[in-house]
């Protein structure tokens, strides 16, 4: 029988499989990507926006509540500085999938469009280009250093508070 720790621990670890393959995958797509031909350049898009919105961020929200889930249910995670590092780089994680990846991507989907239909110059793109390689990059560093927290767990050692000073009129 499976204990719930085990359980959560597999689908946090698949949900992360497919946070870094979502991300990876419209790397690529973006990479062949060319306005040269912007009826495939559209379509190319659409696919990257399909695989945010069906693998990206399912697999994201499944990270972060398998992980949050494991903090709150099993005790030496409660004190663990690793396991709460993990989580406040979860949440930057969230936000740059929200904010520079997904954001971005569904920019690029709509200017394509607009400029597949004459609406808009291919140079528009340039910014949310920009924006979105960076966005992928970040998410995809912090889910790799997520994963290394993960397998390492680092110990976080208290500093040393300094003894008291001893009593200067005892000595005396």
């Amino acid at each position: 029988m499976l204990d719930f720790r085990r359980v959560l621990k597999i689908f946090h670890e698949i949900s992360s499989a497919g946070v870094i393959g979502a991300i990876s995958a419209n790397m690529v797509l973006l990479s062949i990507a060319s306005l040269s031909n912007i009826t495939e350049y559209v379509v190319v898009r659409r696919g990257m926006d399909l695989i945010a919105r069906w693998v990206l961020l399912p697999s994201l929200g499944v990270v972060l509540f398998t992980g949050v889930l494991a903090i709150a249910v099993h005790r030496p995670f409660h004190n663990a500085g690793w396991a709460w590092l993990k989580a406040v780089f979860g949440v930057s994680m969230l936000e740059g999938t929200l904010g520079a990846v997904n954001a971005t991507a569904r920019d690029g989907l709509l200017l394509a469009e607009q400029i597949a239909a004459g609406k808009a110059e291919p140079s528009a793109l340039n910014d949310v280009l920009r924006h979105e390689w960076g966005g992928m990059w970040v998410v995809l560093a912090l889910s790799v250093f997520n994963i290394v927290i993960g397998v390492w767990r680092p110990k976080f050692k208290k500093s040393a508070t300094p003894a008291p000073a001893a009593n200067a009129e005892s000595t005396a």
